[in-house]
């Protein structure tokens, strides 16, 4: 599985970007796709995941009501909103054969992908 995520740039606080991640190869192994980011100096932390049928969410309590998690078959999405200077990181994507709930516990993802630079600047 390889996954590809794009979308990232510098916003101004208060702006809204949207993140993208596709996933090709044996994508039947996934279960679960989602977000995970890391900021200068800091661990790498769970911001957002979803299932593969989109019927089950989990987020990072930091990001509720501001971050938006969805899916379309073999991508993902991380809609942002009312971005904050402490969102600025690299986010990674993520596809795990696990629940999302558990991801807020368990950084051992099956994959990753390249991160993509979010810069939020006041």
């Amino acid at each position: 599985v390889q996954l590809q995520a794009s979308g990232g740039g510098l916003v101004q606080a208060g702006d809204s970007v949207t993140l993208s991640c596709t996933a090709t190869g044996n994508t039947f192994s996934i279960y679960s796709m989602g977000w995970f980011r890391q900021a200068p100096g800091k661990e790498r932390e769970f911001v957002a995941a979803i299932t593969r049928n989109g019927a089950d969410t989990s987020y990072a309590y930091f990001v509720k009501g501001r971050f938006t998690i969805s899916r379309s078959q073999n991508t993902v999405y991380l809609q942002m909103t009312n971005l904050k200077r402490e969102d600025t990181a690299v986010y990674y994507c993520a596809s795990d054969r696990s629940d999302p709930g558990s991801w807020y516990v368990d950084l051992n993802m099956d994959y990753w992908g390249k991160g993509t630079q979010v810069t939020v600047s006041s």
